[in-house]
């Protein structure tokens, strides 16, 4: 199981954006760090969900012999229904332009994974992150993985409970809640391909 939360600050919800953008770039000091994150979102038309997973299982060989997946989940609540959230590793900017380049000319790619899952696919957004300076990405002793790591919904539960009753946590969120203007949290459940469960 994996708990995916995500934030806007008010320093980003100022920002005007064109309406069609569903992707953030990432500035400031971490950008020259090389290694990112692509936080990739599909929203899949609810007739085509599995469709588009099985597709998927069957070639997704053919997309990472271009670069690393860390992981691909669908979301069973917290938001909008229907949806998967994929993790892609690249070294920089310039490696990513290369994978794209190179996955646009690989006819085999396009012909069995792109072209039948396009119409399949209702939006898509995509977010540049970075590992936090003093965090490493590895895999977990067990097959479950969390960003945030919990055995159940019911453990995260009983968890976040007793965190609310730490000074220190309720400290923290009183010092940053006054930057956030809204939250998501999901449940992700990993599909069979994934590398991080």
């Amino acid at each position: 199981m994996l708990v995916l939360r995500s934030g806007l600050s008010k320093a980003l919800a100022s920002r005007t954006l064109a309406p069609q953008v569903c992707s953030s770039f990432a500035t400031g000091p971490r950008q020259y760090d090389g290694t990112f994150y692509e936080f990739r979102t599909y929203y899949l038309k609810p007739s085509n969900m599995n469709a588009f997973m099985e597709n998927l299982k069957k070639n997704i060989h053919l997309r990472t012999s271009y670069s690393e997946l860390v992981g691909f989940w669908s979301v069973e609540f917290g938001g909008r229904m229907n949806k998967v959230f994929h993790i892609w590793k690249y070294d920089n900017f310039a490696h990513r332009a290369e994978v794209r380049k190179a996955l646009a000319n690989c006819k085999e790619w396009q012909e069995q994974s792109i072209i039948p899952n396009l119409a399949r696919i209702d939006k898509q957004e995509t977010e540049i992150t970075y590992l936090i300076p003093w965090s490493k990405l590895e895999k977990p002793p067990k097959e479950v993985h969390v960003l945030w790591w919990n055995e159940s919904a019911d453990s995260r539960a009983a968890g976040r409970h007793k965190s609310h009753e730490d000074p220190r946590v309720v400290a923290a969120v009183r010092e940053s809640v006054s930057y956030l203007v809204s939250q998501q949290n999901m449940l992700l459940i990993p599909a069979s391909f994934s590398p991080l469960k």
